[in-house]
C-alpha cells in the first residue's frame, strides 16, 4: 500500500507540480523585469545620456585607418571633420539633443513615477512629429552640403551612382564618397531623408487606459504575479501529503520536490542570461545586407552600443535567477525542517516500566519462607469458612439456649 501512494504522489508531482512550478518562476520573473521602472523608464534614459557621447566616439574613431579600412566610409568621416561640427554639437543645432533630453525623458520619468505609484495614471503619448520636424530641418541640408563641399568631385560612375540614389533612394546602394551637382546632390539626400521620416509613426502610445494603483503598478503586477505560486505549492503538498507516513516524511518530500522543480528554471536562466552576454561578447559581428556603409563602420557601431543589449539582458535574466533562487532556498528549508523533525528527542511524560533488580537465592528463599508464613492465617480462615457451609442444617447455639 505505501509503494502505491508513493507512486501516486510521485505522478503528481512530476507531472504536475513541477511544470507549473518552472513556468511560475520564469513568468514571476520576467513579470518582475518588464514591469520594472529600471527597466521601462531608468535605463532608457540612461541610453539617451550616452547618445552624444556614443556619437562622438564613433566620429573619432571613424578617421582612424585602423578601425576604418575602407577608403570611401574613411572619406566621408574626414570631410566631416573637416566642416567643422561634431554630431553632439549637429544634434545641439537641430534641436535633437534637447528633445531627447527633455520631451523623452520626461515622458519616461513621469512612466517610472506611475510604476511606483508616485504618480495618478493617465495615458502617455509621446509625440513624434518634433523629431520628424528635425530630421527636415535646413540645418541638416546645410550641414550635409558643407561635408559635401570637402570630398573631391565625382566622376561619371560617381554621378551615376548619385543619380540612381536620387531616383531610387538610398536602399543598399553604397554611398559615394565625392562630390557631384549639388541639385542631384540635394535631391539623393532629401529622397534618403524623407523615406526615414515616412516610416516614422506620429505618436506613440505608452500607457492607455490603465487604474492608479496607489503602491505602485509594478509592485501590484509583480504581487499578482506571485500568487501563481499557490497553483504548484496545491500539487506538491497533495503529492506530499499522500506519500508522507509521518511529519518528517511530509517535510521531505515538499522540500526535495520544491528544489527539485526550482532548480532547472534556475539554471536555464543563469544559462541563458550568461551565455547570451558571452555571445554579445566572442561573436563575430552581424553584418547585414545594407551596403551604404562599410563592415567595419556596422561593427564599430556595436562595439559602441554593445553594452545597450547586454544590459537589456541582464535586466531581463536577474530577475528569473533570483525568484529561482530563493524557491530553491526555500526547498532546502523545508528539507532542513524535516531533519529537526526527524531528529526530534522523545517527550519524557511517558515512562517505561522497568524490571525488578535480580536478587539472589538466600533472600529468595527468605522470601517465599515470609510469603508461606503470610498466606497460613488466610488459608485457615478459608477452611472454617468451608465448614461452615458444610454443616447448614446445624442449628447455633443462642444466648437463651445456655
Amino acid at each position: 500500500m505505501t509503494a502505491v501512494r508513493k507512486i501516486i504522489a510521485l505522478f503528481i508531482i512530476i507531472l504536475i507540480g513541477l511544470p507549473i512550478l518552472f513556468g511560475v518562476v520564469w513568468v514571476v520573473g520576467l513579470t518582475k523585469a518588464t514591469v520594472s521602472s529600471e527597466f521601462i523608464s531608468e535605463l532608457p534614459q540612461e541610453i539617451i545620456r550616452e547618445i552624444p557621447d556614443i556619437a562622438e566616439e564613433i566620429f573619432e574613431e571613424g578617421q582612424d585607418e585602423k578601425v576604418i579600412r575602407d577608403e570611401n566610409t574613411r572619406a566621408w568621416f574626414r570631410a566631416a571633420a573637416e566642416a567643422g561640427v561634431s554630431p553632439k554639437q549637429l544634434m545641439a543645432d537641430t534641436g535633437l539633443l534637447d528633445w531627447l533630453e527633455y520631451e523623452l525623458s520626461e515622458s519616461l520619468d513621469e512612466v517610472g513615477e506611475i510604476l511606483r505609484g508616485e504618480r495618478r495614471a493617465r495615458p502617455i503619448t509621446l509625440d513624434l512629429r518634433p523629431l520628424k520636424d528635425i530630421l527636415m530641418r535646413d540645418e541638416i541640408d546645410q550641414h550635409l552640403m558643407r561635408v559635401l563641399e570637402n570630398l573631391p568631385a565625382c566622376d561619371e560612375e560617381g554621378e551615376r551612382q548619385w543619380q540612381q540614389i536620387g531616383r531610387w533612394g538610398l536602399a543598399d546602394r553604397e554611398l559615394p564618397a565625392c562630390r557631384p551637382d549639388i541639385e542631384v546632390a540635394q535631391e539623393a539626400l532629401m529622397e534618403w531623408r524623407m523615406d526615414v521620416v515616412s516610416e516614422m509613426d506620429n505618436e506613440v502610445e505608452i500607457f492607455e487606459d490603465i487604474e492608479f494603483i496607489p503602491f505602485g503598478m509594478s509592485r501590484a503586477l509583480t504581487v499578482l504575479s506571485s500568487f501563481l505560486f499557490v497553483f504548484p505549492a496545491l500539487f506538491i503538498f497533495i503529492g506530499s501529503l499522500i506519500a508522507a507516513n509521518s511529519p518528517a516524511s511530509f517535510f521531505r518530500w515538499s522540500g526535495v520536490s520544491t528544489f527539485l522543480g526550482a532548480l532547472p528554471a534556475l539554471l536555464l536562466a543563469f544559462f541563458v542570461k550568461h551565455i547570451s552576454l558571452w555571445g554579445l561578447r566572442i561573436a563575430p559581428f552581424y553584418s547585414s545586407d545594407w551596403d551604404a556603409w562599410s563592415p567595419e563602420l556596422e561593427e564599430l557601431v556595436f562595439e559602441k552600443i554593445s553594452w545597450i543589449p547586454m544590459r537589456i539582458i541582464d535586466q531581463i535574466f536577474s530577475p528569473v535567477v533570483t525568484v529561482a533562487a530563493i524557491v530553491c532556498v526555500l526547498g532546502i528549508v523545508l528539507f532542513a525542517i524535516s531533519l529537526m523533525v526527524r531528529n526530534k528527542p522523545r517527550s519524557k511524560a511517558v515512562t517505561s516500566v522497568q524490571a525488578p533488580p535480580p536478587v539472589s537465592p538466600e533472600k529468595a528463599e527468605v522470601v517465599e519462607k515470609v510469603e508461606e508464613e503470610a498466606e497460613k492465617p488466610q488459608n485457615d480462615k478459608a477452611d472454617d469458612e468451608e465448614s461452615e457451609e458444610a454443616e447448614p442444617d446445624k442449628p447455633k447455639k443462642t444466648d437463651k439456649d445456655e
